[in-house]
């Protein structure tokens, strides 16, 4: 009985070590076809490179042409896969510092044409009338089709005080037109923030830098403690193209307490990087509203996507750009750079970005200023009480003085013909109907929520009355 079953599992041994040599000798022989098919084609592109060497018409530098060869390569791939030079890779660092040489002007390629995503507030591009979705269609004279954004940015930056030509087709224009645009030192104040009063605050939000995080920190501190109490919160992401993940992170992480801010999936579907939130120093007590558009892009949308799924925060606005790939940047021997496409990003419900973006919770298109004051005055109705010679009421026979008008819940509107100056806050809500109306849901929002809480100490008191009551 014993040597039956030994050769049995013997057998049975060589016939595991038989597959496991065939599987390794398949993986072998696949790997071996991998490497071959590479090798042929990096034979091929070394024969290229010596023939243009030895027999173009014209001596050519060789490193030219291996910088011309990758970047030709990595065009096959996503817009946002690109080789950096020494020069450009150098300038690309000092941007997430906050302050580099240029015109300050975020860009993409959408359906092969260089486009604007956002020029970044206060640069020299925001102040020469450079908007979002600007086609730019020449730089300096020269054609932008075909260009890539590493080439693009190699256009527009040089040096301080010199003028860039950009040729520009809008939405509205008949024709193409030239915009000059003089280099300067940018430097990104990335938060802005104003009191609204009554607790309530505004903080625009540029684009997510090394110190954006800590920047909005210290912003609320001051606020919290000039007015004892923050009731509502408006952080505004319109034209805000993004920047580093870390600093979208940390915001999150500051008003979640817990939860799932983003996941990051690359090729290998099975691995995949899931960012928490952290319990501490959370500010969760106030509501936020998050106001985006078309060119909020990448960090603007994972901050949205986390507080919107995480059911912290109302978005209002227009659906997002939809950059929701993440790059990871190589520094390679010579001092250059690869700016390399490694995973998507996913919001905490497992919303893909990429391509998608984020959908508001209430769709706001922003309106003219002019054309929305003109609406109010055309809405506007008399009372009773604007009659001339109307029986007096109560309250105005008990007035000593006149009374003035009443305020309505757009007593921040004031007429363009008023000479009075605005206050910051005023002038903001004037300016801005998306803003405007951010901040009524926030004066709604809370004003249900002391309701609420009134209704049920009503109810909690009237229950313990009733219990003495039986007691009695």
């Amino acid at each position: 009985m014993i040597r039956p079953r030994k050769s049995t599992v013997t057998l049975a041994g060589i016939a595991l070590a038989g597959v496991v040599f065939l599987i390794t000798f398949l993986n072998r022989e696949s790997l071996w076809a991998a490497a071959k098919e590479r090798y042929s084609a990096l034979q091929l592109f070394t024969k290229v490179l010596n023939l243009v060497q030895q027999y173009y018409v014209e001596e050519v530098d060789t490193e030219k042409l291996i910088y011309g060869g990758i970047k030709g390569m990595l065009k096959e791939l996503d817009p946002h896969t690109n080789f950096l030079p020494p020069e450009i890779f150098k300038e690309f660092e000092s941007e997430t510092s906050g302050e580099f040489g240029g015109l300050g002007i975020e860009i993409t390629v959408q359906n092969g044409v260089l486009t604007v995503i956002s020029p970044i507030e206060d640069t020299p591009a925001w102040q020469a009338g450079i908007k979002s979705g600007d086609k730019v269609v020449g730089i300096n004279g020269n054609s932008t089709k075909g260009m890539s954004l590493v080439e693009a940015a190699k256009e527009m930056r040089g040096k301080e005080g010199d003028i860039v030509r950009l040729t520009i087709f809008r939405e509205g224009f008949d024709k193409p037109q030239d915009i000059e645009v003089k280099r300067g030192i940018v430097k990104i104040r990335s938060v802005k923030f104003t009191d609204l009063s009554d607790g309530y605050g505004y903080a625009r939000i540029t684009s997510f830098i090394e110190n954006t995080h800590d920047d909005l920190v210290k912003q609320l501190d001051s606020f919290e403690k000039k007015s004892k109490d923050i009731r509502g919160l408006i952080i505004d992401l319109r034209g805000n193209p993004g920047g580093l993940l870390n600093q979208a992170v940390k915001i999150s992480d500051l008003f979640l307490d817990k939860g799932v801010i983003v996941t990051t999936i690359g090729r290998n579907q099975k691995e995949k990087e899931i960012l928490y939130a952290k319990a501490g120093g959370t500010r969760n007590n106030f509501p936020i509203v998050i106001l985006m558009n078309e060119y909020s892009a990448s960090a603007s949308e994972i901050l949205a996507g986390a507080l919107q799924d995480n059911k912290r925060a109302l978005i209002m606005g227009s659906r997002s750009f939809g950059k929701g790939s993440v790059q990871s940047v190589v520094r390679l021997n010579d001092g250059s750079g690869l700016k390399l496409t490694v995973a998507l990003y996913y919001t905490p419900s497992g919303r893909s970005i990429q391509a998608e973006g984020i959908v508001p919770d209430i769709a706001l298109d922003n309106i003219d200023p002019v054309a929305y004051e003109k609406a109010i005055i055309k809405a506007s109705t008399q009372r009773e009480k604007d009659i001339a010679g109307h029986l007096l009421s109560d309250t105005e026979k008990k007035a000593t003085k006149p009374q003035k008008k009443e305020e309505t819940s757009t007593f921040w509107w004031v007429s363009s013909s008023d000479t009075e100056k605005l206050s910051a806050a005023k002038e903001l809500l004037k300016k801005d109907f998306q803003i405007l109306q951010a901040y009524n849901y926030l004066r709604a929002w809370k004003m249900m929520e002391d309701y609420n809480n009134r209704d049920q100490s009503a109810q909690a008191l009237s229950s313990s009355s009733s219990k003495e009551e039986i007691k009695k």
